[in-house]
């Protein structure tokens, strides 16, 4: 029935994702994938061809759901900064699968289609921020962007030992500063050359 193919399918994305987080790519055993979504391993390789082909399948649906729980508002980048630490905050998993993707696929294989236009979507929409004057135009989308995304991070790629004094923050105090900190980023005025900032 397609509907319990279905079913099954999402299973193992869930299982994948978990344990991919977990234990990367290379890591990753599709033994305890299939044991935890109820399954087996056949049905892996149907589904999905190959492990390499589950993991795509497991960080393409996290990408999307991560697109959907915090769309980007060109006018209020602070925002957009700050439902992408609260999806990060809830969903820990999408940043360490991100991670095991860059450390273990980086540059080896083709561009994520999903990816690529979901950032190229979003610099556009910067750009025609900018040209409207609704942004500051003084940097390129790309650094704007970049930053948001980067700082959207901050807490959550903390180092091992850094993330031990996190508690002194609640988690509203982080994203506060988070969002103080993008809207300072994007509203500083530029300075003469030489001039301290």
């Amino acid at each position: 029935m397609p509907g319990d193919a279905e079913t099954t399918r999402r299973r193992l994305i869930e299982a994948a994702t978990v344990e991919f987080s977990a234990y990367g790519i290379a890591g990753a055993r599709v033994d305890r994938i299939a044991a935890a979504a109820r399954s087996n391993k056949a049905q892996i390789y149907h589904y999905f061809g190959s492990k390499d082909g589950l993991f795509d399948a497991a960080f393409n649906a996290l990408v999307v759901a991560s697109v959907r729980a915090a769309p980007l508002d060109p006018l209020d980048l602070p925002e957009y900064a700050g439902r992408l630490f609260d999806t990060y905050e809830e969903r820990p998993e999408i940043l360490r699968l991100a991670t095991w993707y860059r450390l273990e696929r980086g540059g080896t294989t083709e561009p994520l289609a999903v990816i690529v236009d979901s950032i190229r979507d979003k610099l556009d929409a910067i750009a025609a921020a900018q040209q409207r004057g609704d942004l500051p135009g003084e940097d390129d989308p790309v650094t704007v962007l970049g930053l948001v995304l980067h700082l959207a991070q901050v807490w959550s790629s903390a180092a091992p030992e850094f993330a031990l004094f996190l508690p002194r923050l609640s988690r509203a105090q982080r994203r506060a500063a988070l969002v103080d900190a993008v809207r300072r980023v994007l509203t500083y005025a530029p300075q003469e050359a030489g001039q301290p900032r």
